[in-house]
């Protein structure tokens, strides 16, 4: 643990696997206590928690379902109880899906808005109390979704979307109160859910030849933003979101890819229908 979170208490949401598992596990190896929310993925949050407890941190993990009102609400309460307030929150939580706008389903659309939207509004709701009394930090994943179109994701993009402009907007209500809010935009991203697309191969030489950077980030590469942006360090970024791509959104890329459809199915598992 180098220190920079010591004392400092978080809540990191969609932290039992990918992003949100690695953000929460380098919080806590900065010496913050975490509170791990997770949906489905209870194997990898309980694994998180004792790595963490293994090197000494204090750590807990919480299961919610986000497509519903009243579990948010008393995930808060249960975090706020574990962690005796709160001074960082991470809404990481999030479900992507790729289908074609006359395929897609109310049900899908109601879906992603509750879990990616609505989820992170009802959060940043009922903590607000306890964020002003710390002067806390939230911080709000988006995607690079939001700012580039891509093939079948009229959904998905326009969560993440949404996500940019009410950082933007809560940064200015909060910011008078004392709560600094920020955002993450996540270019490629190697997780857990990409292998099993895959059949569990993934050719990271191969994707990282489009990547402007020269290769694909992992967990880790967005944690160490996630943390900067939760210290001293970031207090002049408000409002803003980050976007953290290997360069993906910096280069034009002429050619007719987006005329093809997509020939995987992201959302399997956990999206009705597909």
């Amino acid at each position: 643990m180098s220190g920079s979170m010591v004392g400092k208490r978080v809540l990191v949401t969609g932290a039992g696997t990918g992003i949100g598992r690695g953000m929460a596990e380098e919080f806590a190896r900065q010496g913050a206590a975490v509170a791990l929310h997770y949906s489905h993925s209870a194997t990898g949050a309980e694994q998180a928690v004792a790595a963490i407890r293994k090197e000494g941190g204090r750590a807990e993990a919480f299961q919610a379902d986000f497509a519903r009102v009243e579990p948010v609400r008393e995930l808060a309460r249960q975090a706020v109880a574990f962690l005796g307030g709160l001074d960082v929150l991470v809404n990481s939580a999030g479900i992507t899906m790729n289908r074609p706008i006359e395929k897609t389903t109310a049900e899908q659309f109601d879906l992603l808005y509750a879990v990616n939207v609505r989820a992170p509004w009802l959060l940043c709701q009922a903590l607000v109390p306890e964020l002003e009394k710390s002067s806390g930090v939230i911080i709000n994943i988006s995607s690079i979704h939001a700012y580039e179109g891509y093939t079948e994701h009229s959904v998905y993009a326009g969560t993440r979307g949404a996500m940019v402009s009410f950082t933007r907007q809560l940064a200015i209500e909060l910011g008078p109160r004392g709560v600094r809010v920020a955002g993450i935009a996540p270019g490629s991203v190697l997780v857990e859910n990409q292998y099993k697309i895959a059949g569990g191969k993934i050719d990271e030489k191969a994707a990282g030849r489009n990547i402007p950077a020269g290769f694909i980030a992992k967990p880790p590469d967005i944690a160490a933003v996630a943390v900067f942006l939760a210290s001293a360090g970031a207090r002049y970024i408000v409002g803003q979101t980050l976007v953290v791509d290997g360069g993906t959104t910096s280069w034009l890329p002429f050619g007719e890819q987006f005329k093809q459809p997509m020939s995987v199915q992201f959302g399997q598992g956990y999206v009705p229908g597909l």
